[in-house]
């Protein structure tokens, strides 16, 4: 049976940061059970932090906060200290090291990492790009696109199109299948905006196969049949030898991984 850990998540502002650090350390604790459903965003009121953390204090809970303000980081720490309650705070320690070397004082101002800047703006539109030209709905996109990808059926082109989007990258993508023609505006996209992702064909069948069985359908149909697959990738690296195109191999990749992969390629050529 696997140990239980209620971890709750504190914040002043939306609680993104706690959310995303909790879950890159819980990764390294696949035997343990982090319950991450106590989450407590824009917390403000000195009493409402005082019940929250009494309730930690009852679950035996670890506390993890990304408070900047100073009263309501001393609140916590007050009363951890007084009670023995085990917590964290992911900011302070940080911002007190840069106060110290730079004598630069935090704003300690909640929620400026999302304050409707340019880039906020900027990344809305990505996203809206993302959305309009997903699956070559329209080939002109290809020509305004930061980015497009290409590959067979299920290499998660979308999913990393949205994720791409969510760093400020239009991206356009395009499923490749053998019997339909490259729309023409394809050849025109400079070379290193281009790339192409492959799959191992037995991961790839896997995945079809899955994807068929959540729809209702027979797995053993030809979308999941191994030499079709095998066509398919084979037409497609034909394909990115054509058009120069930057290949990666998103096999057993997460879309985190393979965004950054990409992000690396963009930054070395463009």
């Amino acid at each position: 049976m696997k140990k239980s850990v209620p971890l709750y998540m504190i914040s002043d502002s939306v609680g993104e940061t706690s959310l995303k650090l909790v879950n890159a350390a819980a990764a390294q604790f696949p035997t343990v059970n982090f319950d991450l459903s106590y989450r407590f965003p824009f917390t403000k009121d000195e009493d409402e932090l005082t019940g929250i953390l009494s309730d930690a204090l009852k679950d035996s809970a670890v506390v993890v906060t990304t408070l900047v303000s100073d009263n309501l980081t001393q609140i916590v720490e007050d009363f951890a200290e007084r009670t023995g309650l085990q917590y964290i705070n992911l900011m302070s320690q940080f911002m007190d090291i840069v106060h110290q070397k730079t004598g630069v004082a935090p704003l300690q101002q909640a929620g400026v990492v999302h304050k409707l800047n340019q880039e906020y703006f900027d990344r809305v539109a990505a996203i809206e790009f993302a959305v309009k030209y997903d699956d070559g709905k329209d080939a002109k996109g290809f020509l305004e696109a930061d980015l497009v990808l290409l590959g067979i059926s299920r290499t998660s082109k979308t999913p990393l199109s949205m994720y791409l989007a969510n760093n400020r990258i239009k991206v356009a993508n395009l499923p490749l299948i053998p019997e339909v023609p490259l729309p023409e505006q394809i050849k025109a996209v400079p070379k290193d905006k281009i790339v192409g992702l492959v799959i191992e064909p037995e991961v790839q069948k896997k995945i079809r196969m899955s994807r068929l069985n959540s729809l209702g359908l027979a797995e053993n149909s030809r979308y999941s049949d191994i030499d079709r697959i095998k066509e398919e990738l084979d037409y497609a690296l034909g394909v990115y030898d054509e058009l120069g195109a930057f290949t990666l191999d998103v096999t057993n990749k997460s879309i985190e991984e393979s965004a950054t992969l990409i992000c690396e390629h963009l930054d070395n050529f463009l």
